[in-house]
This record gives structure tokens, sequence and C-alpha cells, in this order.
């Protein structure tokens, strides 16, 4: 700590007039000033000094005694790994839709955003007197309170001082006993029950500063016509709203992320609406551009039944086969099989169409099944926002879905942390700058994910053994035919 006189802005002149000398005193802005007022504002600034020194002694003397308690609450909070789907707990989460009255007396489990919290008493760090805490926790469209309360065997102030530090937005994984509400709880969905909570740990932590409130963002317009609102209103220009459709090009690297642009809108055919209503009588055409529609509306009248007699009358196939448990190879499974089978690939290769077909093959003759999932696909051969297996150096959390020897899906589980996405993007040869826009969505908050593409025409293709997807669609496009 500082000396309070060094800290004083005591400037003082002796300017010589004839056999005497005349004290001038300044201020901070070098403005002459009294003696006075000079005594005064150093009387000021040695008080501040003081208030300043015991403020920092009461501080460490906290903090000492703070690090000295036992925290009884250790292991039922805090932020947890970045999920990488290295364990399976079993547990069963409950949707914060489901919960009512009815759970009173129950303990539940729920992945669930901070929408906001409110401490009782003003929680700073130089007074961290409050007690207990109120959330609100949303799934989706509905939210429920939560309360978090100190006591003297489950809840440790250190406990309530990290809930309250969690900023809005972010994911949580929260285990609770259902309380029946004393009376409605009209700011939340669930009106009729609250959490109280056992413990919380944060999953996917939001950046402190978000670009608008969900609460700003779902306001009732009429709230903002009122003379006194002070809310801020997010427009459309703030969603930014438009539609995009990346593309791979050349290569299966996230579309290189530096080729991906803002899709031109006015020459962007969105759908086959002339050759839908050819197909069936669902088809209202629209003014996309109207302020009350979006670009179609369809008109599901008719559902149509699959009809594979018909079908197996022209083009004759073999009855589909598969197991009542999907069957699941990891990669280096598949790669073995192929290896004794005398085809010639290395460990991390990609799986050529060839590869594949013979791999259908030995995966039929061996299990007897047409149908099986490829897991655990090595981490070079996919794009870089695919989570790496955190037991397996050089693989990852992807997959393909195969029928009859040819893949009908593809997907992963995305990496869902922001600075982790960087890195990875930065290791496949992706300049995370070009993508910032993309890595700063995950900074808003992203429960772990994943999931895959599906090609409807290629599984009717190759559960019939069609032997050409364009049996498969009524109207295809390829580079050779474009109408009808």
């Amino acid at each position: 700590m500082s000396n309070p006189q060094e800290a004083a802005p005591v400037v003082v002149d002796a300017i010589a007039v004839g056999e005497s000398a005349e004290e001038v005193f300044y201020d901070d802005e070098g403005n002459k000033i009294s003696k006075k007022a000079f005594k005064k504002l150093q009387a000021k600034k040695e008080k501040e000094a003081k208030k300043q020194e015991r403020a920092a002694k009461e501080a460490a003397e906290r903090a000492a005694k703070e690090a000295n308690e036992v925290d009884y609450s250790a292991g039922k909070y805090g932020k947890k790994p970045m999920n990488q789907s290295h364990e399976r707990t079993g547990r069963e989460r409950t949707l914060v839709g489901d919960i009512s009255g009815d759970f009173a007396g129950k303990t539940v489990l729920i992945r669930a955003r901070v929408q906001h919290s409110r401490p009782t008493g003003k929680y700073t760090a130089a007074n961290a007197g409050a007690k207990m805490c109120f959330f609100m926790l949303r799934h989706q469209y509905a939210t429920i309170q939560a309360l978090l309360t100190v006591d003297k065997e489950n809840v440790s102030k250190k406990m309530l001082k990290y809930a309250v530090s969690i900023p809005n937005e972010s994911i949580v994984l929260v285990e609770a006993e259902v309380v029946k509400a004393p009376e409605p709880i009209r700011s939340c969905t669930v009106q009729d029950a609250e959490l109280h909570i056992l413990s919380l740990f944060v999953e996917s932590e939001a950046a402190p500063q978000l670009p608008f409130s969900i609460e700003d963002a779902s306001r009732p317009d009429t709230e903002f016509e009122r003379e006194d609102a002070q809310f801020s209103r997010v427009n459309l220009d703030t969603h930014q709203h438009i539609s995009a459709d990346l593309k791979y090009a050349g290569t299966a690297l996230a579309s290189r992320a530096q080729n991906f642009g803002r899709v031109n809108l006015d020459k962007a055919l969105l759908e086959q609406i002339l050759a839908e209503q050819l197909a069936d009588a669902r088809l209202n055409a629209e003014d996309g551009l109207a302020s009350d529609r979006l670009t179609y509306t369809k008109i599901n009248d008719t559902i149509v039944q699959t009809r594979v007699q018909v079908v197996n009358r022209q083009h004759p196939f073999e009855p589909f086969k598969f197991l009542p448990k999907t069957l699941r190879l990891e990669y280096p499974e598949a790669i073995a099989m192929l290896r004794e089978s005398g085809y010639e690939i290395g460990d991390t290769d990609d799986l050529s169409t060839e590869a594949e077909r013979r791999l259908g093959r030995l995966v039929k003759e061996k299990y007897n099944t047409d149908f099986f999932m490829l897991d655990k696909f090595p981490l070079a051969v996919r794009p870089f926002y695919t989570m790496p297996d955190p037991h397996r150096p050089g693989y990852s959390n992807s997959y393909d879905f195969f029928m009859r020897g040819e893949e009908i899906m593809s997907g992963a589980q995305r990496v869902h942390d922001a600075e982790f996405l960087k890195q990875r993007a930065s290791e496949h040869g992706v300049d995370p700058a070009t993508i910032e826009p993309y890595i700063n969505a995950f900074k808003y908050g992203a429960p772990p994910h994943a999931g895959g593409g599906i090609g409807l025409e290629r599984v009717l293709m190759l559960y019939l053994a069609l032997g050409n997807i364009r049996k498969s669609s009524m109207f295809p496009r390829d580079p050779k035919r474009l109408e009808p």
C-alpha cells in the first residue's frame, strides 16, 4: 500500500519576492489554489487512501477466511469438462416442460439455460451477504423457477457464490427436488412447482456480455408502444435473417470455410414447386417477399403409402435384412475385416466407394444384416468441427450408417466450445477469422450435440435395391437433367 503522503498531489513552489518567499499551491489539474483548499484536498486524499487500505485488508481477511473454510458442497457444483461423449451415466433427464406440481417430492435431473438469476441482497466482493439466489431456467419454450439456499450441510457460501457468477444463457445440468409452489409463479410457464437445487454444473458457459436478452427478443410489441418503455428492441436486422446453403468446395473440409459467402436470394431457387404440383396435390404457390408468409406453404392432405410389392414385381430384389439391435462396428474393426479379405488399406485411410461395398458384403456374410453403423472415423478425414475421441488419439466421435454396402448417412458429435473450435479449425488449416460468426455463435452457450444428414432417396433406392438413385426420385436433378 502506498504512503498516503505520496499519493496526495502536493505541489508547492517557493517564489522569491525580494527578501521573502510566497508559497503557491496547485490541485490535480495544475490550477492554483489557496493554502486552505490545498490542506482540504490533502486531507481528502489521505482519507481515501486509508479507506482503500482498510478495504484491501478486509478483502484479504475475508479471502483467507474463505480459503480456510471447509467447502461441504465440493463436488456438487462447478464447470464440467467438455462433453466428448466419453461416458454414459445412464441417468434420465426430465424435460422442464413436463414438470408440474404432481412431481412434488421427486428429485429430477434437468438440462436448461440460465435465463436470469437474482441473489437476495446485494452480492458483491465487498458484501458477500447473499443467502439465496432465485433462477429462471429455460428449456426450449418452458421456464421454471429454481432456488439455491445456503444451509449448514448441503449448500455452502462458495457454492452460492459460484452459482451467482454464472452468465445468463449458460447451459447447466441441475439436480433438484421438486416443491409445490405455495402460489402460482406467473413469470414462468411452470407455475405450480419450483426446483430446490441440490447440485449445479455448467456444461456450456455463455459470454458475460450478450448482444441482446431473451426477454427483449420475446417482448410483446405492445410493451414497446408504451410512453415509459425503456426496453431494447431486437429488430430483424439484429437477427440478420438470411438463408444460406453451405457447400463443400472440392473437399469435405467444411467448405474450406474461406469460400463461404452470402447467398444471392434473388437468383436462388428454393424448391421445384411446379414439379411438386405434378407429384401430388399438396402445393400452394406463395409470394415469398410478402410480410405475412414465408417462401411457401405445404398442405399435407394426403399420406403416400409405400408400395413395396408393386416395385418388387417390376424390379425384383432380396428382402432387406437387419438385426433387432443395430450392428455397430468401430473403424479399426472395419479396417481389420477389409485386410483379412485381401484389401489393402491403411489404418487411418478414408473408405473409397469400392471399400464401402466390399465391407457391406463382408458384414452381410458375417452378421447377416444389410444395415450397420460404422463409428470412430479417423479425425483427419472429418471436418474441423468434428469432436475428437477423448480415449483414442487420432480418431473422432463420427459415424456413417450403411445399407447394402452404401452410405446413407454421415454424422458426428460436433465441437460446441468456441475456444476448442478455433483450435480445431487452425489444426485443419482453416483461418478462424474467416468463420468468426460461426465461432461466435458458440459463445452464447451451446449444449453438447450430435446428428447427421440422411439422404431419403438413397435410403429408398437401397431398401428397394433399385440400383440407380434416379429410379427413387420422380424428378431427379443432375448435370444432364434440369426439367421437368
